[in-house]
């Protein structure tokens, strides 16, 4: 993953009342003792403060239950863990495509590496498994900038496996990931990650 520029004393923001997630996962009870308590070291006082009552509070939770919030994104866990495209190439020449199609969107390439790199002894890796990693750092500072947790599937990540019938072009898809997160901003960034992933490896397997 990748490390977010970010203060580690700074403390962890508490969500919005009308946030989905938070909705979905609480009482009314606990919302009306938010409501009531406020939250210490946020912008939010308890509504005491404004002069209202406790029963202003059971009035607060009943409109915060009503707000026209976008919809949660449906259930994807039928969608695949991985994009897979078969190649008729060689396993250098796909990995030489995928390196032009990668450069030719702008990402740079960090670097290529046996998958089983560092658990096998050295000159002992398998020749067959390769991982390029490439990354753009425009897009990727725009990802962690909504959500630090984009960077458990940063830099970008193909991998190539020679078997016995051709070579596979394989990645991770990121709309799969993006339901864990329970983030609309994230899911827009997961699913142009998910075009792009499939576009370079189409390119690459033509």
């Amino acid at each position: 993953g990748v490390t977010f520029s970010r203060p580690r004393e700074a403390p962890v923001e508490a969500p919005a009342l009308d946030n989905p997630g938070f909705q979905e996962s609480v009482s009314d009870a606990m919302l009306k003792a938010s409501l009531l308590r406020g939250r210490e070291g946020t912008p939010m006082p308890s509504i005491k403060v404004f002069g209202l009552k406790e029963k202003d509070a059971d009035d607060l939770v009943a409109y915060l239950r009503t707000l026209n919030r976008d919809v949660l994104p449906e259930d994807n866990s039928g969608l695949e863990p991985v994009i897979l495209y078969e190649s008729a190439y060689s396993l250098k020449q796909t990995l030489e495509n995928l390196k032009q199609a990668v450069i030719g969107r702008n990402f740079r390439i960090i670097r290529e590496q046996y998958l089983d790199q560092g658990l096998a002894p050295e000159g002992k890796e398998d020749t067959r498994r390769i991982i390029l990693y490439f990354c753009n750092f425009a897009f990727l500072n725009d990802a962690l900038a909504i959500d630090p947790r984009v960077g458990l599937f940063l830099p970008c990540r193909i991998t190539l496996v020679k078997t016995e019938h051709g070579v596979q072009v394989m990645s991770i898809n990121p709309k799969n990931l993006s339901r864990l997160f329970n983030n609309s901003d994230l899911d827009r960034y997961c699913q142009q990650m998910h075009d792009m992933y499939a576009e370079i490896m189409e390119d690459a397997t033509l």
